[in-house]
């Protein structure tokens, strides 16, 4: 009897001694081939010869600027997502990315948009069957574009045992207009070790557009700020923002950030789309008082732009948590002449797309 005791014991142990050890190893490698980015980086800038305006905006000109989560062409009306108290980590097929990103493409290309800003555009991830989104987007709008890396990971190891697995995502601007630079300005990570091996690290792409008769830039800015943090770092992120805004307006230049701030815009009307279940993601609160004279933000808060994943959309407002998370900052010389939430009951994605109608001052 002892003796089998003692087998059973060793097998046991070694068992055990066999799983701390392949613990140890994914660690190890997660953690030698953590994603690292610089403070700053110069992206690549791509250009298809197509769809490109002749001349740079100038000041006293308007433009256009579409922005949108797509939600890794995957977040469709029929989808829901464990971590906002859902079940699914993908859709079941590829069907659904590749729809999805047909009609995001086609929607893109007839709004006309001058400037294009996107966010969760994945080029090499498990969650989107490894659907590189960056092509058929770059091929429908034409212009110029670049893409920067906010979550790059060798395997999410979450949730079990349906993981994530592998992401290569990021943020994607499209611009009908050439500009002459752009860059990934890294943001703070709210993450400790080793969780920060397997999450997002978040940025800012910024990029410029030289102004015709002006010695000034129209410097845009593409962000998708922390979402499920309540530790301070979604804060943090939006006061590198800020500030890079306020650096950039002080040299003469004119700036514009759009993106997914996971934050709810001044005027929302919290009492007509509260907050019904605080277990999943609340969104932080945007004050004016963080923005200095003169400068506004600009969202539709009228029309919501995102929903929650708890269940497939039903189309019941009475039945979903709506958020308005989705908009713009603009600097005093931006005249804001209209921003609209594009209402599309969030067929493609768990966002609807803003639109943004703005005048560059004399």
């Amino acid at each position: 009897m002892k003796t089998a005791i003692k087998k059973i014991m060793a097998v046991v142990g070694i068992i055990a001694g066999a799983l701390i050890l392949g613990i140890a190893v994914f660690f190890t490698v997660m953690t030698v081939l953590e994603y690292r980015p610089e403070e700053v980086e110069a992206l690549e800038i791509l250009g298809t010869g197509k769809n490109v305006l002749q001349d740079s905006p100038s000041p006293g000109e308007d433009i256009r600027i579409l922005n949108w989560n797509i939600g890794y062409a995957s977040l469709d009306a029929s989808q829901d997502f464990f971590m906002d108290g859902g079940r699914s980590v993908k859709p079941k097929t590829d069907r659904n990315v590749h729809e999805n990103l047909k009609e995001i493409c086609s929607l893109l290309a007839s709004r006309k948009a001058g400037i294009n800003l996107l966010q969760e555009v994945d080029i090499d991830s498990g969650r989107s069957y490894h659907v590189n989104q960056t092509v058929p987007i770059r091929e429908a709008l034409g212009g110029y574009s670049a893409h920067a890396l906010n979550f790059k990971t060798l395997f999410v190891p979450f949730p079990v045992p349906n993981f994530i697995g592998k992401v290569s995502s990021g943020l994607f601007v499209q611009s009908s207009y050439s500009f002459r630079k752009a860059e990934r300005i890294s943001l703070p990570v709210p993450f400790t070790w080793p969780v920060r091996t397997a999450n997002m690290k978040r940025c800012l792409l910024a990029f410029r557009i030289p102004l015709k008769n002006s010695g000034a830039e129209l410097v845009i800015v593409n962000l998708h700020l922390e979402a499920y943090d309540d530790s301070g770092g979604r804060e943090a992120q939006t006061r590198v923002l800020l500030d890079f805004l306020e650096e950039e307006y002080a040299r003469g230049n004119y700036c514009i950030a759009g993106g997914d701030f996971n934050q709810s815009f001044p005027g929302a009307d919290m009492e007509r789309f509260p907050v019904r279940d605080k277990d999943y993601f609340v969104p932080g609160l945007l004050s004016q008082s963080l923005l200095k004279s003169g400068w506004r933000f600009a969202s539709d808060t009228e029309t919501p732009s995102c929903r929650l994943l708890n269940k497939p959309y039903s189309g019941n407002p009475d039945d979903t948590q709506y958020y308005f998370i989705d908009g713009f900052i603009l600097s005093p010389n931006i005249v804001l002449r209209s921003v609209k939430t594009l209402n599309l009951e969030f067929r493609n994605s768990d966002h609807n797309p803003v639109e943004l109608e703005a005048g560059l001052e004399n």
